[in-house]
């Protein structure tokens, strides 16, 4: 069972943690030590993004973040070109903290959470876009299995200034109510 929790601050340590383990580290490019810059303000409520730590049987294994496209223009400028942003449309930030927490299904799980919490907290959002960079194959076959579909493929910032601008696009469709 995977379930959501709010992030707060006394979990910003275990993210850090996770953010320095180097499969994380290799797709996030968050300095450990800027972990309360970055996500103290939407844990303050002074940033619209949505914080989560994913669990599973009540034990931290991920984190994720749930954002409307709007509160960040830039970004839809940017993706605009690969693939338009319908209006009202979320995107996720996820990830799987460590190694003996991958490979069992629970990114895809954490994922569906995600994308279920998204939409209870914004029943206006018909649509979750996701932007991955291509060779992050652990990660789109994630979106893969919590139902997502790849509409696009291009070039895209990276996170990593490491990496290519090679991303690929997923998508996902609000669930129409069955009746």
């Amino acid at each position: 069972m995977i379930s959501l929790q709010p992030l707060q601050r006394a979990d910003l340590g275990l993210l850090a943690a996770w953010l320095a383990e180097p499969l994380v580290a290799r797709w996030w490019a968050v300095d450990p030590g800027e972990v309360e810059a970055r996500y103290g303000p939407s844990i303050d409520g002074t940033d619209p993004t949505a914080l989560y730590l994913g669990l599973t049987d009540g034990e931290p294994f991920g984190f994720v973040q749930v954002y409307r496209f709007a509160d960040e223009p830039s970004y839809v400028a940017e993706l605009a070109p690969v693939h338009p942003v319908p209006a009202g449309a979320l995107s996720i930030d996820y990830l799987v903290g460590t190694a003996g927490h991958r490979g069992r299904g629970l990114g895809a799980g954490l994922v569906r959470a995600a994308v279920q919490r998204g939409f209870a907290d914004h029943p206006d959002a018909q649509d979750v876009v996701v932007p991955v960079h291509a060779e992050n194959r652990a990660s789109w076959r994630a979106l893969e299995a919590a139902g997502f579909t790849r509409v696009a493929e291009g070039e895209l910032e990276p996170d990593n200034p490491a990496d290519t601008r090679a991303h690929v696009v997923y998508r996902r469709h609000r669930p129409q109510p069955s009746g």
